[in-house]
């Protein structure tokens, strides 16, 4: 780091009487983590990092192995501009080092780092615009979530006295006064349903963003006394939580490499090679892009989520379409990440797919345009489109299978986040639910 950067940085939490600073990171599931310390150490934080128990964050270390290290990363940092006074607050996001001073192998941030390099090496800088979609709910007397959605509303709708049309608006104030340019906001097609859409940016600054996004809306919920959830299918018979990822790589003179205009639809040989490693690959990606129990209760048929692997332009049912726009705005578009995982995880395994497409030369089948969830399994056959796997087990088999994410998350982390995983789905595996009880305990 600069002596100007630091000094910059230091002159802001002066001049903006900034109070105190939230060191931010991720576990490898993507639940945020946070060391608070008080502005008046954040100088001694910016030369030496924090020191913390990483055998208490989920997939990090063992006891025997748990003294780890947070060091800011200062080009993240930014006021809150949801905090004032006495609790005014900045946040930063960290880098985790290990005692000896080398990068820890189980940072999720340093995964996503390693295959951006990779891709820089191949003359490639990799762009990512998510679409970030919620629930809001009503909390009970307690103050406890409820299930219950602040709305009815439906796609779209413009509601009168909406409170979730404030929870927007307020988010996306807060969002782009912090630089984050949100194109758009709106509501989604499930009561109490909402969307953000980020403008694109290199994938490290988009997935640094994510931790501020979720705080900042959760924090805007709770002041209209509602809670903000990022599940994927918090309410059976509607359309679930997904994260639309928008990716295109950028030479670094600024020349969206997925464009051709020599070709009929616009697209280069080297997006089509992306797309090919995509589809090839889309079952092995899987359980890190929906990566819940739940997340596979939103991949089903009948709520615009992906189910079968193909391609389209104007298909919503294909896996990875690629919208309207040419030149810069060519884009790749996949559709079946959710936004309750780990950013950093989601689009270094994207962009290994999408490499490796690249580096064998993967030609994807034609593009299917017709609507694939009534399509007969002949036709299926036909058009060369098989599924993505249809619970976390069997995501996590092929997950389990794959050179490509063992090589792209490393040792440590595929082998955490397998343990973790595969105890998830044996909990839910066993559990009774209350399903099962009203069909089955008269008739049995």
């Amino acid at each position: 780091m600069s002596k100007k950067e630091v000094d910059r940085v230091l002159s802001t939490v002066e001049e903006q009487e900034v109070q105190f600073v939230l060191l931010q990171f991720t576990d490898i599931l993507g639940i945020v983590k946070n060391v608070t310390i008080p502005a008046s150490h954040f100088e001694k934080a910016v030369e030496d990092g924090v020191a913390f128990d990483g055998s208490s964050i989920l997939g990090y270390a063992t006891i025997e192995e748990s003294d780890l290290r947070a060091q800011p990363v200062l080009e993240s940092f930014k006021v809150l501009p949801w905090t004032d006074g006495e609790v005014k607050s900045a946040g930063i996001v960290c880098k985790i080092y290990d005692p000896s001073g080398r990068r820890h192998s189980g940072d999720p941030r340093y995964v996503l780092e390693r295959i951006l390099d990779k891709a820089k090496k191949m003359g490639y800088i990799f762009y990512t615009g998510p679409e970030y979609e919620f629930f809001l709910f009503e909390l009970d007397e307690r103050g406890k979530p409820t299930t219950t959605p602040s709305d009815s509303g439906r796609y779209f709708d413009l509601l009168p006295l909406d409170e979730g049309d404030l929870v927007r608006k307020k988010a996306t104030h807060h969002l782009n006064a912090l630089g984050y340019d949100v194109e758009a906001s709106h509501h989604e097609v499930a009561p109490g349903q909402h969307e953000l859409d980020l403008r694109y940016t290199d994938a490290l600054t988009s997935a640094d963003r994510v931790l501020t996004l979720k705080h900042c809306v959760k924090t805007v919920a709770l002041e209209h006394y509602l809670h903000a959830t990022f599940m994927p299918k918090p309410l059976h018979g509607l359309c679930g939580n997904g994260m639309h990822v928008h990716q295109s790589l950028m030479t670094r003179n600024g020349k969206n490499v997925f464009y051709s205009k020599k070709a009929k639809d616009g697209l280069s040989r080297i997006c089509k090679w992306f797309i090919g490693g995509a589809l090839t690959h889309a079952k092995e990606t899987c359980a890190i892009l929906a990566s819940w129990v739940n997340s596979y209760k939103r991949l089903v048929p009948g709520f615009e989520a992906p189910v079968h692997i193909s391609w389209a332009h104007r298909n919503r049912s294909a896996l990875v379409r690629v919208p309207p726009g040419r030149e810069i705005k060519t884009r790749v578009e996949v559709r079946n990440p959710d936004p309750s995982g780990n950013s950093y995880l989601q689009y270094a395994v994207m962009l290994a797919a999408g490499l490796k497409g690249i580096e064998e030369k993967i030609e994807p089948p034609d593009p299917v345009e017709r609507d694939i969830y009534k399509l007969t399994e002949a036709q299926r056959k036909q058009f060369q489109i098989t599924s993505l796997p249809g619970n976390l087990s069997e995501a996590l088999d092929e997950l389990e299978g794959s050179e490509l994410i063992k090589e792209t998350l490393g040792n440590h982390i595929t082998s955490h986040f397998l343990y973790i995983k595969r105890q998830e789905w044996e909990n839910y595996n066993s559990q009774v639910t209350g399903w099962e009880v009203d069909e089955f305990l008269s008739l049995l």
